[in-house]
């Protein structure tokens, strides 16, 4: 659905800079914390470690729709946190999997990151009366 009604995943991969770990991590957790709070629309939220590289992060972010994302993007905390963690990182790229509407690839596109878009195809599903 190009509405954007639709549940949808986004991937960020990160390269947080040598010796800047546990800095990122800490802002990381009161961006947690905020979201967790205020974003009832955020389905999934979570940091995970790379198995291989402990500067390497993948964000795995659920929304139940394209609304929600555009909430999250607005949320304050969120906004102090991307600002803050630029100086921490040495690379990020963004990946949608799912349909969204415009306004989420223009506003992830005004961030001046990498992004990649998976719209829904025949492959793979999202299971939305789950998250009704």
């Amino acid at each position: 659905m190009a509405d954007g009604t639709n549940p949808f995943i986004l991937l960020a991969r990160i390269t947080v800079k040598p010796g800047q770990l546990d800095a990122y991590l800490d802002l990381a957790a009161t961006a947690d914390a905020a979201v967790e709070a205020s974003e009832p629309g955020m389905l999934l939220y979570g940091v995970n470690q790379d198995g291989t590289d402990p500067h390497k992060l993948v964000w795995t972010e659920v929304y139940r729709r394209s609304d929600d994302f555009l909430f999250h993007a607005d949320n304050p905390a969120v906004a102090s946190f991307l600002e803050r963690q630029a100086d921490l990182l040495l690379d990020i790229e963004v990946e949608i999997y799912g349909t969204v509407s415009p306004s989420v690839i223009d506003r992830i596109d005004g961030l001046g990151v990498p992004l990649r878009c998976f719209p829904s195809t025949r492959v793979g599903f999202v299971r939305s009366e789950r998250f009704a």
